[in-house]
C-alpha cells in the first residue's frame, strides 16, 4: 500500500532527521513524502513537497506526524477526519489529540535525539482501532531510526518520555559528573575529560551486547578498585536516585507540559 505521509514540523531537527532515514532506507519514496514548515524554507530534494499550510498538508497525506513543540500544539488547527495522527510530543495525551484534531486513531511515540544517528530507542502507543497493516507499517518506520517497541498502555510512553525519551541526557550528566569530580581531584581538564568520555561512550559500547548485571558482578568479584566504586553507589542508593529523577520527569509528562 503506497500511502503518502505528512510531517508537519519536518525541518526541525526530530522531524528532518526522521525524514532523512526514512528516505535513506527507502520506506517512502520522495514524491510521497510532503513536510510542512512555518518559514517555507527546505534543504529536502525538489521530489519531496514543502507546504505551508498545515492544513493542506494533512489533506493531501494519508498519514500525518506532528513533530512539534507541545505547546505549539495549543496554536495548531487542524481537521484530520479519517486520518492516522502519529504524535512525537511528550505530555499531550492521545484523548486530546483525538480532539483537537478529530482523528480517530492516534498513535504516541517518544524517540530521542539518538535519531541524528539513527540509534533511538522509541516506544509508541496506538490510541484506536490499529489494524494489523497499519501496526507492522509502524514498527517499520520507528526502525529506520534505530529499535522499537509498542507499549500496553499510554502512561507507559509518559514514563519513557522521562527514560528513553531523555536519549543522551543521562550519559551527558554522568560524564560531565566524572571530568567534574576528576578535576577536583586534581587531574588536568583535557585528560579528565577524556577519561569520562571513555568510561561513558566505551562503556555503552561493550554494553550493546553484554548484560549489565553479569558485567557488575564480574568486577565486584575482584574486590578490588571498581568494587570499591560500585559498593559506594549501593550504599548511596543509586537506584533509588534514578528512579526519583525518572519519575519526576513522568510526572511532568502525565500532568501534561
Amino acid at each position: 500500500m503506497n500511502k503518502t505521509l505528512g510531517i508537519i514540523g519536518g525541518t526541525g531537527w526530530l522531524g528532518r532527521a526522521i525524514a532523512e532515514a526514512l528516505l535513506d532506507s527507502r520506506f517512502i519514496g520522495p514524491d510521497r513524502l510532503l513536510i510542512s514548515n512555518r518559514s517555507g524554507v527546505s534543504t529536502f530534494g525538489p521530489d519531496v513537497r514543502l507546504l505551508a499550510d498545515n492544513q493542506q498538508l494533512v489533506e493531501l497525506s494519508d498519514r500525518v506526524v506532528l513533530s512539534i513543540r507541545p505547546e505549539q500544539f495549543r496554536e495548531l488547527k487542524i481537521d484530520a477526519r479519517g486520518k492516522l495522527v502519529i504524535s512525537l510530543m511528550a505530555g499531550v495525551p492521545a484523548v486530546a489529540i483525538s480532539a483537537a484534531t478529530g482523528a480517530d486513531v492516534v498513535v504516541r511515540a517518544m524517540p530521542n535525539a539518538a535519531v541524528e544517528i539513527r540509534q533511538s530507542f522509541t516506544p509508541w502507543y496506538s490510541a484506536g482501532n490499529l489494524g494489523d497493516h497499519d501496526r507492522k507499517w509502524m514498527q517499520r518506520l520507528f526502525e529506520c531510526v534505530g529499535s522499537a517497541d509498542e507499549v500496553p498502555d499510554e502512561d507507559c510512553i509518559d514514563y519513557l518520555s522521562a527514560l528513553s525519551g531523555t536519549g543522551p541526557a543521562f550519559p551527558a550528566m554522568l560524564q560531565m559528573a566524572l571530568t567534574n569530580q576528576a578535576v577536583a581531584a586534581g587531574i588536568p581538564l583535557a585528560i579528565a575529560q577524556r577519561a569520562a568520555q571513555g568510561v561513558v561512550v566505551g562503556g555503552g559500547q561493550m554494553l550493546a551486547n553484554r548484560d549489565p548485571r553479569q558485567v557488575i558482578e564480574s568486577l565486584m568479584a575482584y574486590r578490588g578498585v571498581t568494587a570499591a566504586a560500585l559498593q559506594s553507589m549501593a550504599d548511596q542508593n543509586i537506584e533509588s536516585i534514578v528512579g526519583r529523577a525518572v519519575q519526576a520527569g513522568a510526572e511532568i509528562a502525565r500532568k501534561g507540559m
